[in-house]
């Protein structure tokens, strides 16, 4: 396989396209010209996800998740049957994302641990692996994992902030580890730690557009296109040719994902 980039987490719906003269087209071309040959448009909401899917239904490089992000709270709740009966579709290729995130959410949070359950449930429905969220919520996250068995699927820790110990435990659970733009910051030293000492065949890049771009566009919209400088500032740490990490990412994506059917 070619040593293009998958941006394997972003939001396409929600790119800021006065970057582009409002041309969406010219996003996605600039991501190309950026090595950037697939794309997985992440879905955080049913309300969103006709928005979500139908550009992997116009482009064959990109694919599509269905799920509701853990702090989404004014929409649809998610059912297993809905994510099975909506995953159903050949351009959807992940259940999430989903996961927990403690950090904006306050009082009971079971309702949270549920909508996880289900997810996960779901996955294992429909074969398809899971984009995980986790944030200031790591033990409930690995632990609801195990209990409910996501090793039968596996899929990705999107985003990724944690230490070696934490990485070393998700992987331990069939989960590979996805890097955003956060990885380039100076302030993230552990993480730039876990970057360059894990398993180079367990890793993913992404963006996560239009949120945490990565240096030199910290503070500013992101874009499928800055994954490469993810995957350039993850190549100097680990001191390889970028074509490595390109390939090497992009090859676990397709292992991961699949191909659009």
């Amino acid at each position: 396989m070619s040593s293009f980039l998958v941006d394997s987490h972003c939001h396409l719906d929600r790119l800021d396209l006065s970057l582009f003269n409002g041309s969406f087209d010219a996003a996605l071309d600039n991501a190309r010209d950026h090595d950037v040959g697939h794309m997985l448009c992440v879905c955080i909401d049913l309300e969103h996800f006709e928005d979500v899917l139908t550009p992997a239904q116009k482009y064959d490089f990109i694919s599509a998740s269905v799920g509701v992000h853990p702090n989404e709270q004014e929409g649809r709740e998610p059912s297993v049957d809905e994510l099975v009966k909506l995953s159903a579709n050949p351009d959807v290729v992940a259940i999430g994302e989903t996961g927990l995130d403690y950090f904006r959410s306050e009082g009971d949070l079971s309702w949270q641990q549920d909508r996880f359950r289900r997810h996960i449930h779901a996955a294992k429905e429909t074969n398809k692996p899971l984009i995980i969220h986790m944030r200031d919520a790591t033990e409930d996250t690995l632990r609801i994992l195990k209990e409910e068995k996501a090793d039968e699927v596996g899929g990705v820790m999107h985003c990724f902030v944690e230490n070696w110990e934490i990485a070393q435990q998700a992987m331990d659970l069939n989960f590979h580890i996805s890097f955003s733009g956060i990885v380039t910051f100076n302030s993230a030293k552990e993480l730039k730690e876990v970057a360059r000492v894990m398993p180079l065949d367990r890793m993913l890049v992404e963006t996560d557009s239009p949120y945490l771009a990565p240096v030199p566009f910290r503070g500013k919209s992101n874009q499928p296109a800055y994954v490469k400088y993810v995957a350039e500032h993850i190549a100097e740490l680990r001191g390889c040719d970028y074509s490595e990490i390109a390939e090497t990412t992009t090859n676990n994506y397709f292992k991961l994902f699949g191909t659009k059917t």
